[in-house]
């Protein structure tokens, strides 16, 4: 009886976070719907915030897009954050600030991305601080689409779509992201999303929080946001855009990096706490499940061998278990992606228990 629990409350768990809980939420996003009050002449002081580490192939293009943005120039200041970069982020951001007032260098001593961050928003007085990262770009109004949001007092952060430009190998993330963008727009929808991006953010400067360096942003801010009594919200007319790792085994590298930062902020990070019923249903089917889906796979798979001679139900599920893998291994790109994303999370979970994570970064291979 025992196995057999095991056998369907992982494939039951499976399920949920894939199929039926971005189902549910779609569903329950039409019936009760939570609108934003928007505002879409607000223009508050905005401090826009870029850390760089080591990012002279594309701060230039980086500060020059951001100078375009169809947003009050007087209105406008753009800080780099820059950890203790080596090569020549400095020297080109001090080339633009020196013909462009608006642009600022901070050089910071290296402690990662969020140090940085934090450091440079010390130094803000803006009613609000955006962040980006160095190898994004931003369409001309995207700023004046996130600030709208912010204008309702309930809304404390704010994330724009990300889209991914073709990559020009077999990665097959854009696959992926077209499907998380819409489970985020029914979460925004219902009150609060579970999980931003770095590209394209803001945050009301007194709502602001520093966490701890090694977490990260996208993933602790919504939920700190909604325990404090805030919403969390998503914007899908703020675009950024970013180039994708090449192949599914660069993006699987990024993926394992990414999940210990998930599992350090899962499992330490007091996620669970003080959250509304709803919330909590939301961070556990999105979140909690999502990033133990290779554990899941590996109990479902392990149960279903020892199952298989109980039923056909058994069978039939071990069977498509061993389709996936095949598949996997026969290069076939979305079943290739899902396998090595799934793996990704395996590992990203041993190398955090054995190791830790560091707060540092270095860029992710392809995307600069």
């Amino acid at each position: 009886m025992l196995l057999k629990a095991v056998f369907w409350g992982s494939l039951g768990a499976l399920a949920w976070t894939h199929v039926g809980y971005p189902a549910a939420a779609e569903v329950a996003a039409r019936l009760r719907r939570k609108p934003v009050r928007i505002n879409d002449d607000a223009q508050p002081s905005v401090t826009v915030i870029i850390p760089a580490y080591n990012e002279e192939p594309v701060i230039e293009r980086r500060l020059e897009n951001l100078l375009a943005l169809d947003y009050p120039a007087d209105r406008l200041t753009i800080v780099v954050a820059s950890d203790a970069s080596s090569d020549r982020t400095n020297e080109l951001v001090e080339a633009v600030a020196a013909r462009e007032p608006r642009v600022g260098l901070l050089d910071c001593p290296r402690g990662g991305k969020v140090a940085a961050q934090d450091r440079a928003v010390r130094h803000a007085s803006s009613d609000v601080v955006a962040f980006s990262d160095g190898n994004s770009t931003w369409s001309p109004d995207a700023l004046r689409y996130l600030i709208a949001n912010l204008a309702d007092p309930d809304v404390a952060y704010v994330c724009g779509q990300l889209r991914l430009q073709d990559a020009a190998g077999t990665n097959r993330e854009g696959t992926y992201w077209r499907y998380e963008m819409r489970l985020r727009q029914a979460e925004s929808r219902l009150g609060s999303i579970t999980g931003g991006n770095g590209s394209i953010y803001a945050v009301k400067r007194a709502d602001y929080i520093e966490v701890d360096p090694r977490w990260g942003h996208d993933l602790s801010f919504p939920y700190r946001m909604v325990q404090e009594g805030r919403r969390a919200v998503y914007e899908p007319r703020a675009h950024a855009f970013e180039k994708p790792t090449p192949s599914n085994e660069t993006e699987y590298r990024r993926k394992v990096r990414m999940f210990e930062h998930c599992w350090e902020i899962t499992l330490r990070g007091s996620m669970f706490r003080r959250l509304p019923p709803g919330y909590l249903v939301e961070i556990v089917s999105h979140r909690l499940l999502r990033y133990g889906s290779g554990i899941l796979h590996l109990t479902l798979l392990t149960s279903s061998v020892a199952l298989a001679a109980d039923g056909w139900a058994y069978g039939i599920v071990l069977a498509g278990q061993i389709a996936l893998i095949a598949a996997a291994a026969a290069g076939v790109p979305i079943a290739r992606y899902y396998a090595l994303v799934t793996w990704a999370t395996l590992v990203a979970l041993w190398n955090y228990l054995r190791r830790g994570v560091p707060a540092t970064w270095e860029a992710a291979e392809g995307t600069r």
